[in-house]
């Protein structure tokens, strides 16, 4: 009989793409979310609607599932502390906690390759990075606490645990990067941050997709060397940080702007918005921020060591095939 997979933010843009993939490999998934998905329903999602915010829904979405993929989090570089911490902290031990006490056998955590950004370049770098000891924003904090607290469930009771980092997922779909690209660049306000040259790793949605469902079945046949680790995730080709925003803007028929301000600007300009933004209380995120500037400007690119070994992950799929469709998508 199949195992049954608890998928949290099942309508996002991974949550969605991680039910298709599960689903075709004959899982039974049951997915929570604060929303209704109709076609996942249609597809053979037992859809939840909810908050893990709540640990009363996160021990009744727990029963009788074998596994979790926990991708829901609250995401982004502005707002209430208490607001990341009540998401990405307190609901991820809700759900530990119930997987626990349900005798789920697999747990993999979305986190992010943040967890470990300090402001400094990361070039090449693997799982052996540490946390920093700085912050710019409470996301990476929050999910750095979380992620830690998965792996520190590995091996409480039968429960295995791994949490996998996927850097700027990608594709058609998307609702975040590239609308908020597109929207920025129509409205005069996206800038190349230094020369653009810098290295970044992207992650399209199947491979993240992908890689999560390998990392599912690791754990769920009880591999040992596969749990409690952390795996950066990306399509394993660097790519030109401003050569990559300028094709998505030519997909979406926009001219990339010539303007450009240096990092140290950048870096300046953000620090000085997000002062004003905090003393006068505005609660929209500011058109700049210290986090933003230095991953706009500096290398962030990783190993995938450990997911080729570990998980079996290999990237598939052929980025300029991917970058048509993303174009016919995005066309008029």
């Amino acid at each position: 009989m199949s195992a049954t997979v608890l998928v949290t933010g099942y309508g996002g843009f991974l949550g969605s793409e991680i039910c298709r993939q599960l689903l075709a490999r004959g899982f039974r998934v049951r997915g929570v979310a604060r929303q209704n998905y109709p076609a996942l329903h249609d597809l053979g999602v037992d859809c939840v609607r909810g908050s893990i915010t709540d640990p009363d829904l996160c021990s009744e979405v727990s029963q009788g599932v074998d596994a979790v993929i926990h991708t829901a989090a609250l995401a982004g570089v502005w707002g209430p502390r208490r607001d990341y911490e009540a998401t990405n902290i307190s609901a991820t031990e809700y759900l530990l906690a119930a997987a626990r006490r349900t005798n789920a056998r697999a747990f993999v955590l979305t986190s992010s390759p943040s967890v470990t950004f300090d402001g400094s370049p990361q070039r090449g770098i693997d799982e052996s990075a540490p946390y920093p000891t700085r912050w710019f924003c409470d996301y990476p904090r929050t999910k750095a606490i979380s992620e830690q607290s998965v792996l520190s469930a590995n091996g409480s009771k039968a429960l295995l645990t791994c949490a996998l980092r996927p850097h700027l997922i990608w594709g058609v779909g998307d609702p975040h990067l590239i609308p908020r690209l597109l929207a920025r660049c129509r409205a005069g306000r996206l800038r190349r941050v230094g020369d653009g040259t810098n290295l970044i790793d992207t992650v399209h949605v199947e491979n993240a997709a992908l890689a999560h469902v390998s990392a599912l079945e690791k754990l769920l046949a009880g591999d040992q060397q596969a749990s409690g680790r952390s795996y950066f995730i990306t399509d394993g080709d660097p790519v030109e940080c401003w050569d990559w925003i300028s094709t998505i803007l030519d997909c979406g028929g926009l001219r990339p702007p010539k303007k450009s301000i240096s990092l140290a600007g950048a870096y300046r300009i953000g620090a000085v918005l997000e002062g004003t933004y905090r003393t006068l209380g505005i609660r929209s995120e500011p058109p700049m921020t210290r986090f933003v500037a230095l991953q706009l400007g500096v290398d962030h690119y990783f190993r995938i060591d450990a997911a080729r070994n570990y998980l079996g992950y290999q990237p598939q799929g052929d980025r300029n095939d991917r970058i048509d469709a993303l174009r016919a998508w995005l066309s008029p």
